[in-house]
């Protein structure tokens, strides 16, 4: 059976991506021009009563205070105080700035992960030649339908950036790299022109795969024998060697570097279980979607439960990743370290915890049971709650470094996501109209067709 994109979906999609874009286009509109108009931001902020002081700590403001501030300090005596407050102020009045860059840019890479973390789990199914999962591979191709543009979207944010557009990386301002020793030492890594190459690079090679992938799979639809199964399974276990290095470099550049005084050697897997969850908990959640309109008639509660493992065992391993790094980081209190999670406990305090809530807590205590992992209204209400909070875990990664303690969630962080969700739908489900939803040419389709337990 072929899939039909309904109008209603389709505008749906539409209406979510007009919000969304009004509400990023007023973000930047209400955003600051002068230092003067920060001052003033912060200070209606503060005697509002939320957000911070404008003397708040700057050991505690993210990465970006700690950059600018050195330069600050190997510069500043007791007699130039009026001079520190100018810096002061111009640092805030570039957190401010950044904040609606910040929020699109956090939505952008977050729909963007889910497709490329659907891609990883598409591969390892391939290369695994599991025999439960092919009656699901076309949904898996939709959601992978969105690696390119979403890819090129986030590209072209982080080119915007190296025209200096914003300071979402300050290793990208010459002036910060030099009054900064440490990012100064880093210069052969993290420059411009290897940076974007690199990120060109990545892309290239998780495109090409899933290129050349799906087009193995519709052409073993009317093979006469499974040389196309073949080529599928051997590209796929080249491309699981390329996605992890590649993965784990990309979580560097693209997230890690916004603070590039801290750094952790488990943050690509950190990075690499919140998109693989999110992924999966996407397969979930369209296929239940799907079935419900009257398709997937061949996709059965077997087939839901062992996503639901999915759901919940790679919340397990995100959750032992996330105290892992925390709990090395908090007991040694090395400064330079425990900065990191210093400015997140005190300035982004409901967000960070929440997500504790939303990523582990709540998906534990709902598909720990076996048997609601056979109901869709149990599965569908977790994975809400684990995209969400996988959203608010991209959001912790990359809004303190970017932008300090000068948060909260305002039109340009709701309209980000409301953007790229529209989006990602109008592309997922367009894509999905393009071939069968049967995978009838697998080799293994019989298997995963009559697959109970």
């Amino acid at each position: 059976m072929t899939y039909t994109f309904p109008n209603k979906l389709r505008n749906l999609a539409f209406t979510f991506m007009a919000i969304g874009f009004m509400g990023l286009v007023y973000g930047f509109l209400i955003a600051p021009k002068t230092v003067e108009e920060a001052k003033a931001i912060v200070t209606a902020s503060h005697g509002e009563g939320h957000g911070s002081s404008h003397d708040s700590d700057d050991s505690t403001a993210g990465s970006h205070a700690s950059a600018e501030t050195h330069e600050v300090e190997t510069h500043t005596t007791p007699s130039h105080e009026n001079t520190h407050d100018a810096a002061h102020d111009e640092h805030v009045f570039h957190q401010l700035s950044n904040k609606p860059w910040a929020a699109l840019y956090v939505a952008a890479f977050f729909f963007f992960m889910i497709s490329l973390g659907t891609l990883a789990f598409y591969a390892i199914q391939r290369a695994a030649q599991a025999g439960w999962s092919p009656v699901l591979f076309r949904v898996m191709e939709g959601i992978t339908a969105y690696l390119l543009p979403g890819g090129i979207i986030v590209i072209v944010l982080l080119a915007l950036s190296g025209m200096h557009l914003n300071h979402l990386f300050i290793w990208m301002d010459p002036e910060v790299v030099a009054h900064d020793k440490l990012i100064a030492g880093k210069t052969g890594f993290l420059n411009t022109p290897f940076f974007l190459l690199r990120a060109f690079f990545y892309l290239s090679g998780w495109t090409l795969y899933r290129y050349f992938s799906r087009k193995f799979s519709l052409a073993q639809d009317t093979a006469d024998d499974i040389s196309n199964h073949k080529k599928n399974f051997r590209i796929s276990a080249a491309f699981l060697v390329f996605y992890i290095v590649t993965e784990s470099i990309m979580s560097w550049d693209w997230i890690m570097s916004i603070d590039p005084h801290w750094f952790s050697t488990l943050f690509g897997w950190y990075v690499f279980a919140s998109m693989f969850v999110s992924g999966i908990t996407t397969i979930a959640l369209i296929t239940i979607y799907l079935k419900s309109k009257g398709y997937l008639e061949f996709v059965n509660d077997s087939h839901i439960h062992d996503l639901g493992k999915f759901m919940f065992g790679i919340s397990v391993f995100w959750t032992y990743l996330w105290f892992s790094q925390f709990m090395l980081i908090w007991y040694s209190n090395i400064p330079e370290e425990v900065t990191y999670f210093i400015t997140r406990i005190e300035d982004y305090n409901l967000p960070f915890f929440g997500m504790l809530v939303m990523n582990f807590i709540f998906p534990l205590l709902i598909l720990m049971n076996s048997d609601y992992k056979r109901v869709n209204y149990f599965i569908v209400m977790a994975g809400i709650v684990i995209i969400l909070g996988h959203y608010m875990d991209v959001f912790n990664m990359i809004m303190p470094s970017a932008v300090g303690d000068q948060w909260f969630i305002g039109a340009a962080e709701i309209g980000g996501f409301f953007f790229f969700f529209g989006l990602f739908i109008f592309i997922v489900f367009k894509e999905l109209t393009k071939a069968p939803l049967l995978a009838k040419g697998d080799p293994y389709m019989g298997e995963s067709e009559r697959f109970h337990y």
